[in-house]
């Protein structure tokens, strides 16, 4: 029997069936990633004191609270695939939600994609038994983008246990580290350098002391994309951001501890690598290969959770520009966006191949995406504060506390994170080809929007 004319089936969508806590698993995978490993000793140089350095990671820790009860009450309001593409849509138009989506697609997660890579490449390379000589980073780096890629265009029904594992390979990483220290406490072993009492920060140290801890926080904004595939929608996802938050506050604090512990405030301070330093001092010298595939599982774990959040993005995106063809489809068997994520991971590989060609792959792929994410989160704090006066009727199952101060809160530490990555960028003594090629890839979004749409009118 034929379907009345106007009756054709409508494209398979997302649907309501995941979990708060499985939003959560992704958060905290997300947002834990190979930075706890490194900020601590940076954030530790600017703080000057114990005391200080501790508020920084807290104060870091309010502060993205503060932004993930601003995105609670967007995804809640707006549910949607895309994310911030769609609430920049609905807040600035169709053109500034484009950008963003190329932004995403094109720098913010195949570059966060690409410097994970070589944060895994870097570390199993240093390890004898893992060397594969002056391209082995980049070679582990491919190789993890490409099995993660092909690990998330599986059945993500099947694979919800696998991912489970995954973050909780993560979660291990870190208690090791509180392990190391509580092993040397019970020992009786000192710190390495005396605890530094406290005292007044030198100027502007901890605002810098702030934005490295932030540094280490970034990512929890894109779980903004599952706001339409969680089963509660009412109170699911905020409940997900304030706990993940919250989660990743206290394993960020029970890391420092450790550092602290084991190697002392000055001895975190001049770090070059206080994860491995420490289980040094706990283990010998032989525990590289631990820390190694410590920061391998935090790293894997990050990359796998931005696979899944990227590619819906682009995934809505192509849905409102019909140029973008099999982009927008969503594959209903596996419940993915299958196009989306194969030509993510495609990105991510020719980023790779970037930092390859410049010998300086993490670094490279960092100057690359900063910039562009601290300019869209801003984009999207402000947003709140638009469609709370454009779209004063719509409901709204949960509200930010302390409307207005908290988005205000929110949009000034993004926009202080923009200018310091700016900043500091600037500050180098050489021009950084990453951060050059991300300003121009960002500016070829604009191209391929002037193309999509003439592409999209001429198809009307």
């Amino acid at each position: 029997m034929t379907s009345p004319a106007g009756d054709a089936p409508k494209p398979a969508a997302p649907e309501r069936h995941i979990s708060t806590a499985y939003v959560v698993m992704l958060a905290v995978g997300m947002v834990v990633g190979a930075g706890i490993f490194k900020a601590p000793a940076d954030a530790a140089a600017a703080a000057g004191s114990v005391a200080w350095l501790y508020a920084a990671w807290i104060g870091a820790g309010l502060l993205t609270l503060a932004g993930a009860l601003c995105y609670a009450e967007l995804a809640a309001a707006f549910p949607n695939a895309g994310g911030d593409y769609h609430f920049l849509g609905l807040a600035y138009g169709k053109r500034v939600a484009f950008l963003f989506a190329w932004g995403r697609f094109a720098i913010i997660n195949s570059g966060s994609i690409a410097f994970l890579g070589f944060v895994i490449g870097d570390y199993l390379n240093a390890v004898p038994q893992f060397h594969l000589g002056p391209d082995g980073p980049a070679l582990y780096a491919a190789a993890a983008v490409l099995a993660l890629t092909l690990f998330n265009l599986r059945n993500a029904r099947k694979d919800v246990a696998a991912k489970y594992s995954v973050t909780g390979l993560e979660v291990a990483g870190l208690a090791i580290m509180g392990a190391a220290a509580l092993w040397l406490a019970l020992r009786g072993v000192a710190p390495l350098t005396p605890i530094a009492p406290l005292a007044a920060p030198p100027p502007g140290s901890l605002g810098l002391a702030l934005v490295f801890a932030l540094l280490a926080y970034g990512g929890w904004s894109e779980l903004a994309t599952l706001s339409a595939e969680v089963k509660d929608a009412k109170n699911g996802m905020a409940r997900a951001l304030i706990t993940s938050t919250l989660v990743v506050m206290a394993l960020y604090v029970l890391v420092n501890w450790a550092f602290l512990r084991g190697l002392g405030f000055e001895g975190l301070a001049t770090s070059a690598a206080p994860a491995a330093d420490l289980m040094a001092r706990a283990f010998g010298a032989n525990a590289a290969l631990i820390i190694a595939l410590a920061v391998a599982c935090a790293a894997i774990t990050s990359i796998n959770a931005t696979i899944i959040v990227g590619a819906r993005t682009t995934y809505a995106a192509a849905r409102d520009f019909p140029a973008l063809g099999a982009l927008g489809r969503w594959d209903a068997g596996r419940g993915i966006p299958a196009a989306a994520t194969w030509t993510q991971g495609a990105m991510g590989l020719a980023l790779v191949a970037l930092g390859a060609w410049t010998r300086n792959g993490f670094q490279t792929t960092v100057d690359y995406t900063f910039p562009a994410f601290w300019l869209f989160l801003s984009l999207s704090g402000i947003a709140l504060i638009v469609l709370r006066v454009t779209r004063r009727d719509a409901p709204r199952p949960f509200r930010t506390p302390l409307y207005p101060l908290t988005p205000i809160l929110f949009v000034a530490s993004s926009l202080y994170m923009l200018w310091s990555s700016l900043a500091y960028i600037a500050s180098l003594p050489n021009a950084r080809i990453g951060a050059w090629v991300g300003v121009g890839v960002l500016a070829l979004g604009v191209v391929a929007l002037v193309i999509v749409e003439r592409s999209t009118k001429r198809s009307a």
